[in-house]
């Protein structure tokens, strides 16, 4: 069963718009990267150039026909980027995007008054794009974008980035969740990355430190930008719910339940300085199923006592979800026990009824509609 956000994206006829004659005399429309009405989300450099997956940024256009993407070549990746795109919130498809001049495949915006245009990156490698300019057709109008009520932060490692997925984070239980909900969503999850700082599968901070910086840890790769910076939280929607889903890597380098339970601690400690209040939802992982119908947890009771202790000390707004026995085998790949794009439908499905069943319900339509 899909979620109802495609559900509704499949079936639903668009509104057939009389477009105006276009001035064949009129120049196009071109959109510097710094235009306020360009919204962008996820974490960006002043270029700007992106980092982490799902970055990207939404338009809301009038009379639209045609839209490139000129991309710098100073930190676009090389040879292309994958980037999903979206058109009046339609399934997301992947497109191959590289420096230059690259003309997007829109043909659904042609037939509404306005267009929304989403835009997000899907690789946590191999993923960055430095917008200079959009180029629209001549007679389009950039207008602003009014975001969702809700806004959506997700944290964790490679089973929140959608790793080996043919979308990426696209994909991901964390990003199909956000469009369930009609919800503005950022996603910082690193593959491979521990919560603890140190070192862990080639990333060389941990997620307790990266998630502050505007880098994702491919930086250490980069020979343009081989450094992190502060990332100012102010750029951000602020959230008005979290998630967090993390441990397997700080597992496997065999740190001890009390140091990460330490590390848990600090980290939601310093993440309440900038969230004081909005509810932050602890995922007790679903472990690693086996084959033989047997499956292996890390971390057991911590997750537990993590919420525990926040709620004794006065936060009640840190809840639990157990996510045990959500997926099975067959939800993911053999190889590396991380779930199929089906494995994260279904994920998603479990968690969009769990938010349900709290008291968070899905919106009956985004901030911006098309006409």
């Amino acid at each position: 069963m899909l979620l109802p956000v495609f559900a509704i994206a499949l079936v639903c006829a668009p509104i057939l718009y009389a477009r105006p004659a276009t001035d064949t005399k009129a120049s196009p429309v071109t959109i510097k990267h710094d235009n306020p009405l360009i919204f962008y989300h996820g974490r960006w450099t002043d270029e700007p150039s992106s980092w982490w997956a799902s970055t990207g940024f939404k338009l809301y256009v009038e009379n639209l026909d045609s839209l490139s993407l000129n991309l710098g070549e100073a930190t676009t990746t090389s040879p292309a980027a994958l980037i999903g795109l979206s058109v009046d919130y339609a399934p997301f498809i992947s497109v191959n995007v590289s420096a230059g001049v690259n003309v997007l495949p829109i043909a659904g915006a042609t037939t509404r008054k306005t267009s929304v245009i989403e835009i997000a990156t899907e690789g946590w490698q191999n993923n960055r794009i430095q917008v200079d300019s959009l180029v629209l057709n001549p007679g389009a109008v950039l207008l602003p974008y009014a975001p969702s009520r809700l806004h959506f932060q997700f944290i964790g490692d490679s089973l929140t980035a959608g790793q080996y997925d043919d979308q990426g984070e696209i994909d991901s239980w964390a990003f199909l969740t956000g469009e369930a909900f009609k919800a503005e969503h950022n996603i910082n999850a690193q593959p491979g990355g521990c919560l603890t700082d140190q070192v862990c599968w080639g990333n060389e901070h941990g997620v307790s430190y990266q998630y502050f910086r505007t880098e994702d840890t491919g930086y250490y790769y980069t020979t343009d930008h081989n450094y992190t910076t502060p990332w100012d939280f102010k750029k951000d929607l602020t959230p008005t719910h979290l998630w967090i889903l993390i441990g397997a890597n700080d597992n496997a380098y065999n740190i001890s339940p009390t140091a990460f339970e330490e590390t848990y601690l600090s980290f939601v400690t310093r993440l309440r300085e900038l969230y004081p209040i909005q509810p932050l939802f602890i995922l007790n992982p679903w472990g690693w199923p086996a084959a033989d119908g047997t499956t292996s947890y890390y971390y057991p009771g911590v997750y537990q006592d993590v919420v525990a202790k926040r709620n004794a000390a006065g936060d009640k707004h840190v809840y639990l979800i157990d996510t045990v026995g959500w997926v099975d085998f067959d939800d993911l790949f053999p190889a590396n026990q991380h779930p199929t794009p089906e494995g994260h439908q279904k994920i998603a499905e479990q968690m969009v009824t769990w938010l349900e069943n709290w008291g968070l319900q899905p919106l009956a339509n985004w901030g911006t509609v098309p006409l």
